[in-house]
Order: C-alpha cells, then sequence, then structure tokens
C-alpha cells in the first residue's frame, strides 16, 4: 500500500492511502499464448493419458485413516466421478496420478453440476506425505461457486498454504476483480456441459487456459523454488492429483486427462 501526501486548505497536511496497482492476471497474452502454442508442438507425439475411461488403474486414492473405507472417487460412463454429496463429513480426499512430472502441458476436461457449492482443484508437482496424511504442492483451484476463481493457485505446501497467483495473505482476499472478465463457464444442464483446462507448467511459470481463454500467467520464480519447497520435494517436480476439499458437498466429474513433457526454455 503506498502512502500519499494531500495538503489541505488549512495548510495542514493528511496522510492518504493508495491501493497499490493490481497484480496483472496475464502480464503478455501474446507472450502466453505463444508459449501454449510452443508447448502444445513440443507435445506432438508424446501425449501420455492418465486415464483410461475405464477404471482407476495408475491412480491411488490418498487421505487420512478415518476417511479409508470411504468411496467418493469412481468412474461412471467413462468418466472420473467425485461425489461426496452424501456424506460431507470428510478430510481432503486426494486421487493421485502414478508417476512424476517436471515441466509439462497438462490438458483434460470437467464437468460442474449447478448447485454444487463443493470445491476441488489440480495439484500439480505435488507429493503426499503418508505419516502426515497432507498432500504438498500447487494447487490450481476448480471452483464452480465462483467460476472466476478457477486458475488461481493456491499452495497447498506446510509452512506456505495461501494463495500465489495472485499473491494474497488469506484465503478470503481473493475477488472477482482479480480474474480476468467474459470467460465461459458451463455446467452439466447446458448444450455443452464440459469445461476444457489445460495448464503449461515450465520451469517456475505457470499458465492456465480455461475455455481457450488464459486465466493465469504467474512467475513462480522464487515461490516454487524457494526452501519450503525444496525441504518438501515439490513445487517443481512431482506428481498430479485431484482434489477434494475437507468438509464439502462435490459433485464433478474429470476426463480426457493427458500430460505431455516439454522440456524447459
Amino acid at each position: 500500500m503506498n502512502l500519499g501526501l494531500i495538503l489541505t486548505g488549512a495548510g495542514s497536511l493528511m496522510i492518504a492511502c493508495a491501493a497499490a496497482a493490481a497484480e496483472p492476471v496475464v502480464p503478455d497474452e501474446g507472450a502466453a499464448r505463444a508459449a501454449l502454442a510452443g508447448a502444445e508442438k513440443a507435445a506432438e507425439g508424446r501425449w501420455t493419458p492418465l486415464f483410461n475411461g475405464r477404471d482407476l488403474a495408475g491412480w491411488t486414492v490418498k487421505c487420512v485413516a478415518a476417511d479409508t473405507n470411504k468411496t467418493y472417487w469412481r468412474v461412471e460412463d467413462g468418466a472420473i466421478l467425485v461425489d461426496s454429496t452424501a456424506d460431507p463429513k470428510h478430510d481432503y480426499v486426494w486421487l493421485v496420478a502414478d508417476g512424476e512430472h517436471g515441466d509439462f502441458l497438462l490438458r483434460l476436461r470437467f464437468q460442474a453440476f449447478r448447485g454444487v457449492t463443493g470445491n476441488s482443484g489440480v495439484q500439480i508437482r505435488s507429493r503426499y506425505d503418508d505419516a502426515a496424511g497432507w498432500l504438498d504442492g500447487p494447487q490450481v483451484d476448480i471452483h464452480p461457486p465462483g467460476p472466476w476463481r478457477i486458475g488461481f493457485i493456491y499452495d497447498e505446501t506446510r509452512g506456505v498454504r495461501k494463495w500465489i497467483a495472485p499473491a494474497l495473505a488469506k484465503v478470503s482476499d481473493a475477488r472477482p476483480e482479480m480474474a480476468p472478465a467474459g470467460v465461459p463457464f458451463r455446467y452439466a444442464d447446458d448444450a455443452e456441459p464440459w469445461n476444457d483446462l489445460r495448464i503449461l507448467a515450465r520451469g517456475p511459470r505457470v499458465i492456465v487456459e480455461l475455455n481457450g481463454h488464459i486465466v493465469r500467467d504467474a512467475d513462480l520464480q522464487g515461490v516454487l523454488d524457494d526452501a519450503v519447497h525444496r525441504e518438501r520435494g515439490v513445487g517443481l517436480r512431482g506428481r498430479i492429483a485431484l482434489q477434494l476439499h475437507a468438509r464439502d458437498a462435490l459433485r464433478m466429474r474429470f476426463k480426457d486427462i493427458a500430460v505431455a513433457g516439454v522440456g524447459r526454455k
């Protein structure tokens, strides 16, 4: 926050606060689109499906002991379904894909249901600590009750646990004006019921595209590569996972999930 001095008519000084300029969502959209196009070209012939459309082979549910006998993740009609609407009394429950990834392009489709209030997200370069019952790493948020928040990056890493793109002190500090306007969002009862999501992670830079619109371009140098992330072994390399937020009644579907290594520029 900037402080300014104002001279009043009586000749006295007042200190006025001027809010700092808002952090741009996409500093250079042309550069972001060029980066995505270059990654797409690099990914040609290198795509690896993470979901086979039949079962959860290649995925592992990770959760605290109290939730181990509950079934929130399953496959239905060719898609991964997470459904906790009948039993929202749970901790965080993650569906973690096999394999580790560093610099990559990830694409998937997801379907949200109108009126469902739960939160989800795509964890990238993350790692689950079985002893602690926690998954450390950055997450691209998926928040159907407020679709403007999709593409915000929240860091679940212990010792951080806050928004890192945009950089905010509290979860509640997130505001719609921090997101680009005019981005379409689709629900299951719409004519086109699926949303297309692409995430490019290359070095400390993360670009998120939703339904053809770039919703986040973040240079996270000094964040994803800092001492906290190095200690946890996350931030620049790790697992991809889908999240069911604690104590949320969520219903969401995912399909066409594939990843391709793209190398660092």
